[in-house]
């Protein structure tokens, strides 16, 4: 390769990065923004921490240093400075790496675990992360709450779905006395890891999106997450009175799988009417109109 288009490229690529970083801004990210800041966006060793590598390997990315970049850590950096599609494909083309389309990239959890989640149908069911974000689910779970994959990959969270999501208050039965049980809970969960900036980020977002939401989080309570009874009210396949039973992967229980079982026979036969739902066809807020403020 010619020496100085290689050259070029690296510092197209660099100025890019810096571009995206110096518009991102401490709130986007769950920072504090108490500290003067020269220059607008993110420091470099906030990016760096935020992408799990280091602050000297960042500044060379940035500098435009002959270094070896791999696609996991270029994903990690575009997650953090919010990049959207065109941004990524731009950043991965600077990179001379191969951007996987969005509908082929990685699966978010394994392949047994998508086995897991076949297997149980038409019980609706769902893989949760660490900070309650959606990282599978089949096809029932869909067809009663919505294809969230369609959703920007920070609003595929079930804790922002069940306050931002007006579908929810009509799906679940007693919403406005399930809010405070949930928000207990995640109140428990995020006490593992305070400090984590995803949940300070996931915390106001959710609150720019819901005014009940930010009401009971100023509550602080607590419950722990034990399995509840929900009624689920769904306009094709009725009322389904289900235990959600819910069990841990991995040693650390960090990563949940949620699986909503039938309390009786009708629920099972209205579970079982969710094999003709398309979860396309479910309106989802168009989330990626909103932005924090």
């Amino acid at each position: 390769m010619n020496q100085g288009r290689e050259e070029q490229r690296r510092q197209a690529l660099g100025e890019f990065i810096r571009s995206r970083r110096e518009r991102t801004t401490p709130e986007m990210v769950g920072l504090p923004d108490g500290l003067r800041r020269r220059t607008p966006g993110l420091r470099r060793e906030e990016v760096a921490m935020l992408s799990g590598i280091g602050v000297t390997w960042y500044t060379w990315l940035e500098q435009g240093r002959p270094i070896n970049v791999s696609t996991q850590v270029l994903g990690a950096v575009a997650r953090v400075l919010r990049m959207d599609d065109a941004e990524r494909q731009h950043l991965f083309t600077l990179a001379e790496l191969n951007e996987p389309h969005p509908a082929t990239r990685e699966p978010k959890v394994g392949r047994a675990v998508e086995l897991m989640l076949s297997q149980v149908d038409p019980y609706p069911a769902v893989v949760v992360g660490p900070r309650w974000e959606i990282l599978a689910s089949n096809h029932s779970y869909m067809a009663m709450f919505g294809d969230y994959r369609s959703l920007p990959d920070e609003y595929q969270n079930s804790l922002l779905l069940f306050f931002a999501n007006p579908r929810m208050r009509t799906i679940i039965g007693g919403w406005a006395e399930t809010a405070p049980r949930l928000v207990a809970k995640m109140r428990v969960a995020m006490a593992a890891d305070v400090a984590d900036p995803g949940w300070q980020r996931l915390v106001k977002l959710v609150e720019a999106h819901s005014p009940e939401f930010a009401e009971i989080w100023r509550r602080q309570e607590v419950a722990s997450l034990d399995g509840v009874l929900k009624t689920l009210r769904h306009d094709e396949a009725g009322t389904i009175r289900a235990e959600v039973v819910h069990s841990y992967l991995g040693d650390q229980r960090k990563v949940r799988f949620s699986v909503y079982t039938p309390m009786d026979d009708d629920a099972q036969r209205a579970m079982e009417k969710l094999a003709s739902v398309t979860p396309e066809e479910i309106v989802l807020p168009k989330f990626q109109e909103l932005a924090l403020v």
